[in-house]
């Protein structure tokens, strides 16, 4: 399975619990080179994941409350 699709597949939730479990690893150190840059790259992925779900929640609600807003001007219409 590829990353991609890792990535696709996750919650929010969970990609936001494996970037601060990546977070905490980076921070404790003890890890080499490679091992580092790659959880970097992870965390990397893992945020991306995170933007996108909280970008799409913020356009959900952007909708929902422009639709609330015509269904009151449509209401303060009809009075």
């Amino acid at each position: 399975m590829s990353s991609r699709t890792d990535e696709a597949a996750l919650s929010y939730e969970q990609a936001r619990d494996e970037l601060i479990e990546t977070v905490r690893r980076l921070e404790a150190g003890g890890t080499s080179l490679e091992e580092s840059l790659a959880l970097w790259e992870r965390g990397e992925e893992l945020a991306r994941v995170c933007r996108r779900w909280l970008e799409g929640a913020r356009a959900r609600l952007d909708a929902a409350l422009a639709e609330e807003e015509e269904a009151a001007d449509g209401d303060a219409e009809e009075e």
